[in-house]
């Protein structure tokens, strides 16, 4: 295996772990807890958990792969030209498969009806209303989220303590997001329990959760263009 082959399976390899912890453990948190109603401690317990694993894994594989452990974030860093198309296809895939393993090895544990931490749309009186809701919800949620990673990771004065920043900000997006839609902002994380728990609330509803947290990231990524682009030289000939 040449050198620039193995450094890719390393990467994706590291995403597919990476996500893999993430959908264990969070999403492992959020099943294992149960409905907020049932357990109000849920909401904060199960954000702490989305953001521990990322500092966790931010302080870990980031120095192999960046990181991601989500699609969002990939099509930012690619639409941002931070990395290659073909790193961004490799990543996305690993990302999935990392995601399904994650909440395949959680049925045995939290039993085959179980939600496996899937996301639903916002519970309103009209189901239009409530995609609508959702999705404004979840693109502004991950906008939120991609941007801090985007300007965080931009200086490298930042690298011992954008791990924790990130964490905290998807913490901090979970504390809000939880109540209503269980927070995506992370296509792999809400595909594969949503089409692993069957249920069909969370499974007619996934592209909700496949679309805003993408629509998210490339807002994201044109306001970091936008803020870090150089203006051009006043003309001084006048």
């Amino acid at each position: 295996m040449s050198s620039n082959l193995l450094d890719s399976f390393k990467k994706y390899l590291a995403e597919f772990i990476g996500t893999f912890v993430l959908v264990f453990f969070a999403c492992g948190a959020a099943a294992t807890l149960g409905p907020s109603v049932v357990n109000p401690g849920a909401y904060l317990i199960t954000a702490l958990a989305f953001g521990l694993v990322i500092v966790a894994m931010a302080y870990s594989i980031g120095n192999i792969s960046g990181c991601h452990i989500n699609p969002a974030v990939s099509l930012a860093m690619l639409l941002t030209k931070q990395m290659s198309a073909k790193d961004f296809c490799g990543y996305v895939i690993a990302q999935v498969l990392g995601a399904f393993a994650g909440a395949g090895l959680l049925i045995p544990f939290v039993g085959e009806k179980s939600s496996l931490g899937a996301n639903d749309v916002i519970k309103t009186n009209g189901d239009g209303k409530a995609i609508v809701l959702s999705l404004v919800l979840e693109v502004i949620l991950t906008c939120v989220f991609v941007l801090v990673i985007l300007f965080v990771t931009s200086k490298k004065e930042n690298g011992r303590v954008s791990g924790l920043v990130i964490g905290l900000t998807l913490t901090l997006v979970h504390i809000l997001g939880i109540a209503y839609t269980g927070t995506s902002v992370n296509p792999a994380r809400s595909l594969a329990p949503a089409l692993l728990c069957g249920q069909d609330g969370p499974l007619s509803h996934v592209w909700i959760f496949i679309v805003a947290p993408l629509v998210g990231a490339a807002i994201a990524a044109g306001l970091y263009l936008f803020f870090t682009k150089k203006n051009a030289p006043a003309d001084t000939n006048d």
